[in-house]
């Protein structure tokens, strides 16, 4: 019966969320390119493999508006696409 009255004794300490727990686009502000990551995976029978430059700008926009944390995209599983990008530039120049 002691443990009961030690309830009220304990305080809760709020923590952040775990990595992975965003905000959600309640402004649609990524819907556009939510909308185009959605519609390559239907056309591609769902294999998110086919439609990875699409998530990726998809996260990329939630990075800019603040609706998740960022983060390097090659840590993400973009180094490839990243790497295509500067490969890119350094021809140009």
């Amino acid at each position: 019966m002691s443990t009961a009255m030690n309830f009220g004794s304990k305080s809760f300490t709020p923590r952040p969320p775990d990595k992975g727990a965003f905000p959600l686009d309640h402004f649609g502000e990524c819907k556009v390119f939510k909308e185009k990551f959605m519609k390559c995976l239907r056309e591609n029978s769902f294999e998110n493999a086919s439609c990875r430059l699409e998530s990726k700008e998809y996260l990329e926009c939630r990075m800019e508006r603040q609706l998740m944390a960022k983060e390097p995209l090659e840590k993400l599983g973009f180094k490839d696409l990243t790497d295509e990008k500067s490969e890119a530039k350094h021809k140009k120049l």
